[in-house]
């Protein structure tokens, strides 16, 4: 045969295209699984840090040795059939059995995958490593979700602004600042977003309730009287609690939730959250009086100005609408019965952006998407308008 010229070597023994390509592929795989096994380290090596435990390299921890069946042929050549296996009287000549047990003889092909199985479910644990016996901790492979997934369900915004925080450099996991949006982590992470801590919300509850009359606005009562949550009960299995206080003669518009985060958004006195009330006077107010509100007085616990005030009624003058973004306590009542007014009924018409259209007294309903969200995204059209202007 002629032999081959040096060129012609060249391109015979030179890799093609789908060779190239594979080994592309295989040099891609390699560098994922080294950057995984490096993330997984670093994991392991905080987690035992936290727990206070000192972190054991994998690689350095001696596997068990294998169960290895002592009639396993020593010679690396295939056994031939009945050869060197013991002959168990019992099941005849010639077929293989093993000591105290029903398992086919090491050598077959069932011996060999059940011993897979084995070697499997034998696997080493050691100490550090994530992926071990602990598997009842949320840490597993299986609670691992987007880090802009778990933004935005912790209530601070929508899956796409949650990847700009992220990429914007916002948000830190366990003290490292994570740029990317896919990042995995779970419950038991440290996450901040602008430096403040947000917390998983999976079963969150929101309840809006036309609360009536000789009600208290608490979870419970020592002295037995009712509550609002007695209004509620079968609603949801989910511990909620009421957003504010009514007085126990105040009816109207109450939210009911367990997302904590909400709830302090929704009373602090930072975000001036819109309140409207419609009260009823024993008498006419005069008109000086409405200006009085609106201009501002000065109760025992300081000064306080309404948003807006004005006559809910043009024919009966007695009946006053008023908005306001104080919470402080029968802060309402305190304003007219400072001015000489004896308050016959308080009914609160609307908080943030809910109303109690729909809802008859003494009824609630659950809060749809589109409320919920213009509440967690506190909405500007349920804020204090001339905000900018009180504090400039």
């Amino acid at each position: 045969m002629q032999k081959r010229t040096d060129n012609f070597s060249k391109f015979a023994e030179k890799k093609k295209g789908a060779a190239i390509k594979e080994a592309y592929r295989q040099e891609k795989r390699k560098n994922k699984a080294d950057a995984r096994a490096a993330g997984e380290e670093m994991r392991a090596r905080k987690k035992a840090k936290a727990r206070g435990e000192e972190y054991v390299d994998p690689k350095k921890v001696a596997a068990p040795p294998r169960e290895s069946a002592s009639t396993k042929p020593a010679s690396s050549d295939k056994p031939t059939r009945g050869a060197g296996r013991p002959v168990s009287a019992a099941k005849g000549p010639g077929r293989p059995a093993v000591a105290g047990s029903a398992k086919p003889a090491a050598g077959s092909y069932k011996a060999f995958k059940s011993d897979k199985g084995a070697a499997k479910t034998s696997k080493p644990t050691y100490a550090g490593n994530p992926m071990d016996a602990d598997k009842k901790d949320a840490t597993t492979r299986d609670s691992l979700i987007p880090l802009n997934k778990y933004v935005a369900h912790s209530g601070v915004c929508g899956r796409r602004e949650a990847a700009e925080l992220v990429k914007e450099g916002k948000v830190t996991v366990n003290g490292d600042k994570i740029f990317e949006p896919g990042y995995k982590v779970s419950q038991a992470d440290k996450i901040l977003v602008k430096g403040k801590p947000i917390f998983l919300q999976r079963n969150s509850v929101y309840i809006l309730l036309n609360k009536p009359k000789d009600f208290l606005t608490t979870a419970s009562d020592p002295q037995g009287r009712k509550t609002v949550l007695d209004l509620i009960k079968g609603a949801t299995p989910e511990r909620v609690y009421p957003v504010g206080r009514l007085d126990r003669n105040t009816t109207g518009v109450l939210l009911l939730t367990n997302d904590g985060e909400l709830a302090q958004k929704l009373t602090h006195p930072s975000f001036e959250v819109k309140k409207i009330y419609e009260v009823t006077l024993d008498k006419p107010v005069t008109k000086k009086d409405l200006d009085s509100i609106v201009s501002g007085i000065t109760l025992e616990d300081g000064f306080v100005a309404a948003d807006s005030v004005g006559y809910a009624d043009s024919k009966s003058k007695n009946v006053v609408g008023i908005e306001i973004h104080s919470g402080r306590n029968r802060i309402v009542r305190r304003i007219f019965e400072h001015l000489g007014y004896d308050v016959k009924a308080l009914d609160r018409v609307m908080f943030a952006n809910l109303t109690k259209k729909n809802v008859e007294r003494s009824k609630w309903r659950f809060l749809n998407d589109k409320e919920v969200r213009l509440l967690k995204f506190m909405n500007k059209s349920f804020l204090r308008k001339n905000k900018s202007e009180a504090n400039a």
